[in-house]
């Protein structure tokens, strides 16, 4: 019960309750005190003015001990005219342990008194001063006996700490109900729709219903309610693009292997003698083989179990040379390759996945630079930064153009030749989000291109790339 929110609220109530009612019993105590004293010292006023007012201010005995037994006191002293004058005593039991002085007091010396009175012997003797009533004379002195006070104290005091308690426990058994009502159920209700909504989120009829008439609450439904139908429509449309991405794949796997097959055929025809037919196959051929790419590209970049990078610090001057030596093989004699890599500089990676974004960016800038159709350089540097290494792939072709920069590493939106898909930066920016790292575009101008791969040294971001 204690574990549950209005269960807390219970006790805190009654805890807050009770320490509010200590607050106030301690005054309450020295309060009830000084009525105490104060009603003592007028039957005592009272008794002394009877005996005063007799004939030759003499009374009998047996009186005067009814008197005094009537104001609860063993004698009482009256200052009058400037004399004093003891106008009806008893034996005192023992000295005086206990003085009071009712004439002045401040709140705190009210109070005080009163905690010491609980805490002294019973069968003390108190002295009390005060001040008469209506005039009847400057100061009455009177001595009691301290056991019937502390007994009344004590008396008043449980009665308090009762109340309190009753006041408590209805006080906190309402808050327990109101708390319940406004707070509890409704909570509980938003948890029963999260519960509910978890076991199928992909159907709209579990999103909750904003409801509640409490602020703070509705403006939570609210947001979860924009939260659900947000997450609702994105499940829907993932499931519809796991299953175009299916279908594609397998349209892409059986229309590889026709384009093949077409391809073996235009090479064929490249051996005819007709004229026509020589001019027509090498396009031809170049149509069929970026329909192949393109097919390949697209079932690559569908594989959604990409192995995580094995990072091992290797040398980069090799997986660069690899590179430029493969495009040299297929790039024109007008394109140059440079390397300004340090010999023994080496990087924390995956030399495959690597040779795989080096590669993706060097092959784009060669057929940017034959498309362009006039001679350049492409040049790949590295070096050595305080936080990683930075690799620049940078080339002086004609530069990207403005709709390819808008979406560079998007899937089938950043392409920057015609034909292209764009999957060749997106799978290259993904390799080195695996790194911990990322993939940048530097500048794109008339001047040229240049992309800057960046690996950091922190070992947490390796950790976390490696799982």
């Amino acid at each position: 019960m204690f574990s549950s929110l209005s269960g807390r609220f219970l006790m805190l109530t009654i805890i807050f309750v009770m320490i509010a009612e200590v607050l106030i019993f301690v005054p309450s105590v020295a309060r009830f005190r000084q009525d105490y004293l104060l009603a003592r010292l007028e039957k005592s006023q009272i008794a002394s003015l009877s005996v005063l007012a007799s004939q030759n201010q003499s009374i009998s005995a047996t009186l005067a001990q009814e008197l005094l037994d009537n104001a609860g006191v063993y004698n009482v002293v009256l200052r009058r005219d400037a004399s004093s004058q003891l106008v009806l005593s008893s034996p005192v039991p023992g000295p005086v342990t206990t003085m009071v002085d009712l004439r002045d007091p401040s709140p705190w010396y009210l109070i005080a008194g009163a905690m010491m009175q609980l805490f002294d012997p019973p069968d003390g003797v108190i002295r009390v001063l005060g001040s008469p009533t209506q005039a009847a004379g400057t100061l009455i002195d009177v001595t009691m006996p301290q056991a019937p006070l502390r007994a009344a104290m004590i008396d008043y005091g449980l009665r308090v700490l009762a109340l309190s308690a009753v006041i408590s426990i209805i006080s906190a058994a309402l808050l327990f109900l109101a708390v319940r009502r406004f707070m509890v159920k409704p909570i509980k209700r938003v948890v029963g729709s999260m519960q509910a909504y978890a076991e199928a989120p992909e159907d709209a009829r579990r999103v909750i219903t904003p409801d509640s008439s409490i602020k703070e609450l509705r403006a939570a439904e609210d947001t979860l309610a924009e939260l659900q139908t947000r997450l609702t429509g994105s499940l829907k449309q993932k499931e519809r693009l796991a299953q175009l991405g299916g279908a594609v794949a397998k349209i892409s796997h059986d229309l590889r292997n026709i384009l093949t097959t077409a391809t073996l055929l235009a090479d064929r025809m490249e051996r005819s003698e007709d004229p026509a037919v020589k001019r027509s196959a090498p396009k031809l051929v170049n149509s069929l083989s970026r329909a192949v790419n393109l097919c390949e590209g697209t079932l690559a970049f569908g594989r959604v179990d990409e192995a995580p990078p094995k990072l091992v610090m290797s040398p980069i001057q090799g997986i660069v040379d690899d590179v430029l030596q493969s495009e040299q093989l297929a790039a024109s004699a007008e394109i140059e390759f440079g390397c300004d890599v340090p010999p023994h500089l080496m990087v924390r990676c995956d030399p495959e996945q690597i040779y795989r974004i080096l590669g993706n960016l060097v092959r784009n800038a060669r057929q940017a630079l034959e498309a362009a159709g006039k001679p350049g350089r492409i040049q790949i540097a590295a070096a050595e930064t305080a936080d990683g290494w930075t690799l620049t792939v940078e080339d002086d072709g004609p530069g990207l153009p403005p709709k390819a920069r808008e979406n560079l590493f998007t899937a089938f939106e950043g392409g920057v030749r015609k034909g292209g898909t764009g999957l060749g930066l997106a799978i290259a920016a993904e390799l080195a989000r695996g790194h911990g790292g990322a993939l940048s575009l530097l500048r794109s101008d008339n001047d040229g291109t240049a992309f800057q791969l960046h690996l950091p040294k922190e070992a947490e971001l390796f950790d976390q790339a490696a799982q």
